[in-house]
């Protein structure tokens, strides 16, 4: 995957993550207030593995 699609995909899964986190928070499903975080984390590592591929001009 390139940088750019690394970021945007990273970026993507950052929100949708915060909202399914958020949404589980609400409703009082730790389950998917759990499974919202992980994927808040996963888009957070994507975004940075973006970011580094663009600084090796990758």
């Amino acid at each position: 995957m390139g940088s750019v699609s690394d970021r945007i995909s990273g970026a993507t899964n950052s929100l949708v993550g915060k909202a399914k986190e958020a949404i589980g928070k609400e409703t009082g499903d730790p389950k998917l207030a759990a499974k919202g975080a992980a994927q808040d984390a996963k888009g957070k590592i994507q975004t940075a593995a973006g970011k580094a591929k663009a600084a090796i001009g990758e």
